[in-house]
């Protein structure tokens, strides 16, 4: 009989837990959260939320066989389970902006029904290709007027603060959200910013002055001080006007310094030929029909053209990574704009996001997470042998482990991209070559077919891993 247990990053909230079992995703809704829960599902916005795709999907277990299983849950919903699990340290700025709006949409619907949300964590919003949706359906209690709004703090912190970050100094929030898992402090933020920007009554008012007021409680220790619900709240008015005036300044937000990147234009300005892009194309499309993968992973995805290949090729889905943030903002784009089921992430290769937070299994890591059917390692290998020094073996290795088939590409020493990546520094590569390539990738897999798309030499290798 198989066990039922919280998943490790469910078990902060006494309203309930969210449990991995039996092939299904159940959320309990427990005693401390059931009264709320059933407040908000009677006004229908919850139904409304999922019918307009902004809150995933749920229902009612009614097989009291299940619902004995979980014997903290007064009430039990199964959910849909999603494909890939990501995180906002993983997101691209328009990504962070487009959850951030997504939030506040549904805050703003949800005060026309008289709801309110508990919290604000970015965690509580996943995406679904390129569209974001909320899945924590315990986050929404019953409005009252003039409470205080719990969730503005953490609103700041995970999503505003990071979009600041990128958006007044050019600092992309990424390590900084992953090295905190909180998201970007206000007191932080604060320090950083400019004179000039603190001239801003949005900044004066979301980051200064919450600034200043969390450093005076911090110098209060020992004394007595208002709990955050004796505080004084809204009214309604003013919570609606306050939520509608963060939506239009969090849509108006931009990335600062957002054109030039080492590989930002490298899809538009590459060393390719047309035809040689064609027959890249061609190639990975002959794959992706013979091997019919569900789900693929592109590393190195640049601006998603190849992505979006093996996505009309047949894969079901595609999770682009890349560590260049115009080169990823351009494939969220791509994605955005033609409803791809292309879900693009930011990744390290040489640094992969890790299992962390409490017991260091809270917030899984890339590996843990890893099971695509495809992966698509295009101008990608010589990044991480050359550019990070790893042997070609280990990178072969890593590569050929996140699934059973794929394409790996490799690039010469003799080819542009390498010779200006190798210009400023010495070329220690004495075993970087086409045989040593191929040596590595046959201890892995086995090599099912090749195609050779430039004059300089580079190659696909489509392998199979074990039988």
């Amino acid at each position: 009989m198989k066990n039922v247990a919280p998943l490790p990053g469910s078990f902060r909230d006494p309203a309930g837990h969210v449990y991995d079992f039996d092939g299904g995703i159940f959320r309990s809704v427990t005693r401390f959260g059931i009264e709320a829960f059933e407040a908000v599902r009677k006004t229908g916005f919850l139904d409304r939320m999922v019918a307009s795709g902004a809150l995933l999907p749920f229902e009612i277990v009614q097989d009291p066989e299940i619902s004995a299983r979980f014997p903290d849950a007064v009430c039990l919903l199964e959910h849909p389970r999603l494909s890939y699990v990501s995180f906002p340290y993983e997101w691209s700025f328009p990504q962070l902006k487009r959850a951030a709006l997504l939030y506040l949409d549904i805050a703003i619907e949800a005060l026309a029904a008289d709801v309110a949300l508990s919290d604000a964590s970015a965690y509580n919003v996943q995406f679904i290709g390129s569209r974001p949706v909320f899945i924590d359906h315990l986050s929404f209690k019953p409005y009252t007027d003039g409470a205080y709004w719990f969730g503005h703090r953490q609103f700041c912190e995970q999503f505003l603060n990071p979009l600041l970050l990128r958006a007044k100094l050019g600092i992309a929030h990424n390590a900084w959200f992953r090295g905190t898992q909180e998201g970007v402090t206000t007191e932080e933020l604060a320090m950083l910013l400019r004179p000039r920007h603190k001239l801003s009554v949005k900044i004066l008012a979301h980051v200064v002055l919450p600034a200043r007021l969390q450093r005076g409680v911090q110098s209060q220790s020992g004394k007595t001080t208002k709990s955050i619900s004796e505080r004084k709240g809204l009214p309604r008015s003013a919570y609606r006007g306050l939520l509608t005036q963060l939506r239009g300044w969090v849509n108006a937000l931009e990335p600062k310094g957002g054109s030039a990147t080492v590989w930002g234009a490298y899809a538009e300005q590459n060393t390719y030929e047309d035809i040689e892009n064609s027959q890249k194309a061609a190639f990975i499309d002959k794959f992706v029909r013979k091997v019919q993968p569900k789900l693929t992973f592109d590393l190195g995805c640049n601006s998603g053209a190849f992505s979006e290949v093996a996505l009309n090729a047949g894969s079901e889905q595609v999770i682009g990574f890349d560590f260049d943030q115009i080169a990823l903002e351009k494939a969220y784009h791509r994605a955005a704009g033609k409803s791809l089921n292309l879900l693009t992430l930011f990744l390290d290769a040489s640094n992969p996001s890790p299992s962390q937070g409490w017991l260091q299994s809270e917030r899984p890591g890339f590996f843990e997470r890893a099971n695509a059917d495809a992966v698509l390692a295009l101008a990608f290998a010589h990044h991480l042998a050359i550019g990070k020094n790893i042997p070609l073996p280990q990178v072969l290795g890593w590569i050929t482990s996140l699934a059973p088939n794929g394409i790996v590409e490799f690039v010469a020493k003799s080819d542009p991209t390498v010779k200006t990546m190798l210009a400023m520094r010495e070329d220690i590569f004495h075993f970087y070559s086409q045989a040593a390539f191929e040596a590595a990738l046959s201890q892995h897999a086995t090599v099912v077919e090749t195609s050779e798309v430039t004059k300089d030499g580079r190659t696909l290798y489509w392998y199979k891993r074990g039988t």
